[in-house]
């Protein structure tokens, strides 16, 4: 269907006549004219905020009567301005010009992968390939970022094959659009290859291809192209992107010196005071446990935004630190700062892994006081906040008294509190419950079979297990990590896919004979 929707263009000769752009500002009748125009279109583009549409359709009324209406340089104005209140109207506008040149083409294109209609951009794509207007580079990103938006592989694929066909595979900038579209349609090696393939990479490659993989759980690899990034001979150097992409990776997997030469390249480079960067490195600090370096960054940072104050919260948290977490709270706000949904998140989970269950409860009050919309999370929380403390009665009534149905979320908070508990008559209630909203989780199977196996009802478990192998589902394997030469190491559980993994057991079982020796 999508062939047949949009018929692509065969690769077309360049021809060296037609190569000559066309000259947009053609003779206006007189200077004053000219001046004229270029005056109202100007104010037209810098108040189309505050414009209405009547006061721009008098002003292209005006343009028409005074024969301009034609006039290239004026229609791209035109449809800029209409793109942004109506754009119907500026596709009626661009449908009606007797010539459009590329410039004119690419403009529309760009508009639609600008909207909330990024389809459209296709469908301008497909008559400009039917009338034979000749392409260049800027077509196909602007067309990439449309279908980016869209989500759509196989449209992806087609147009990265138009792309080729064209001779413009290894330009940087059809590239980079190419590397971010298969990064969100996660298919990460499509990815990494177009990436590989670009002759003259600019800090957007590397930050595109980076953020690729971080963002779809790649990220070991994501640190080993950001390594690779440092290494490499161009003249790249990271910017603030490369640094709030890589930090995030760099808290995933506590890879602290990594996160050392970081701060000190933030340090010269003057990103320090930057908030999204400075989120990110307390984020970091916080995972890897240095909540000392955490609190460095957060009191270097003079413009404390709420993304700044929240990371610091969950670094106490986090660490079981309630005090601290609940005193910055008060500091935040004391600040004039208004609390979000993030914050109160962040609250009251520390209040349930501290048992502080009357602080909880005040909290989540506060949200109603300051107008923050509680969300399944914030439930979770409180149920877990209950479970924790062995109230499972009151959190069972708390789920009655929610305003929406319970989600998968609450339940699983409340059947680990049953566990927590030896509870195993609700657990049952609730494991039936979570194999409706949540059927293909291992981890819920996993749960109630544990609880069966600790209360030594084993033919309960047993038969949990024996469901799990008939409806195929599984658990997602554990795994660890090890730092060697700065390679990172990854082992699953009975991984034997190592390249040196008989060494690996010969080593381990040296060291048990060792261990088993008599002392």
């Amino acid at each position: 269907m999508l062939r047949k929707s949009y018929p692509w263009i065969r690769t077309q000769q360049q021809h060296q006549l037609n190569l000559l752009p066309t000259f947009y500002l053609r003779s206006f009748h007189s200077k004053k004219d000219s001046y004229e125009l270029n005056r109202m279109l100007t104010q037209a583009e810098t108040e189309t905020e505050a414009s209405n549409s009547n006061s721009i359709n008098k002003m292209h009324a005006k343009i028409i009567t005074r024969g301009y209406g034609h006039n290239v340089f004026v229609a791209s104005k035109l449809i800029h301005i209409y793109s942004r209140l109506h754009i119907n109207h500026a596709r009626k506008l661009f449908d009606h010009l007797p010539h459009r040149d590329i410039f004119l083409w690419n403009l529309m294109i760009q508009t639609y992968a600008n909207s909330d209609f990024p389809t459209q951009a296709l469908h301008v794509y497909n008559q400009m390939c039917l009338k034979h207007v000749l392409v260049d580079n800027y077509t196909f990103t602007f067309l990439l970022k449309a279908s980016t938006i869209l989500k759509d592989e196989t449209l992806g694929r087609l147009i990265h094959g138009h792309v080729i066909k064209n001779g413009f595979y290894f330009n940087v900038y059809v590239g980079n659009a190419l590397v971010a579209l298969y990064a969100k349609c996660q298919e990460i090696h499509a990815c990494t290859k177009v990436f590989h393939d670009i002759p003259q990479k600019d800090v957007v490659s590397w930050n595109s291809v980076i953020s690729g993989c971080a963002n779809n759980d790649r990220v070991i690899e994501a640190i080993h192209l950001f390594h690779m990034f440092l290494h490499n001979e161009s003249c790249s150097t990271p910017d603030h992107a490369t640094l709030v992409t890589i930090l995030p990776a760099c808290a995933q997997v506590a890879e602290i010196r990594l996160g050392f030469w970081i701060h000190c390249y933030t340090i010269k480079t003057g990103f320090t005071n930057d908030a999204m960067v400075g989120s990110g490195l307390i984020t970091m600090y916080g995972n890897c446990g240095h909540l000392d370096y955490a609190r460095q960054v957060f009191d270097e940072i003079s413009g404390k935004n709420i993304m700044v104050w929240t990371a610091m919260m969950r670094s106490y948290g986090m660490h079981g630190d309630a005090h601290e977490a609940l005193n910055l709270f008060s500091n935040f706000l004391e600040g004039g700062f208004h609390p979000d949904g993030v914050v109160f998140l962040c609250l009251l989970s520390t209040c349930s892994h501290a048992g502080l269950l009357a602080k909880g409860r005040e909290i989540f009050k506060q949200m109603e006081d300051y107008g923050v919309e509680r969300c399944h999370e914030h439930y979770a929380c409180m149920v877990d906040l209950y479970g924790r403390a062995g109230l499972l009665m009151e959190a069972v009534e708390f789920m009655k008294s929610m305003p929406m149905l319970p989600g998968k979320d609450v339940y699983g908070a409340l059947l680990g509190a049953c566990r927590m508990h030896n509870n195993i008559e609700l657990a049952e209630v609730v494991a039936k419950k979570l194999f409706d909203l949540d059927p293909n989780s291992g981890g819920r199977y996993v749960t109630l079979a544990k609880i069966y196996g600790d209360a030594g009802r084993l033919k309960e478990a047993a038969a949990v297990w024996k469901m799990m192998v008939k409806k195929n589902i599984k658990k997602p394997f554990g795994f660890s990590a090890i730092k060697v030469d700065s390679l990172v190491h990854i082992f699953g559980v009975e991984d034997e896919t190592h390249p040196r993994t008989m060494e690996i057991y010969e080593t381990l079982a040296g060291l048990d004979e060792i261990m088993s020796l008599p002392t």
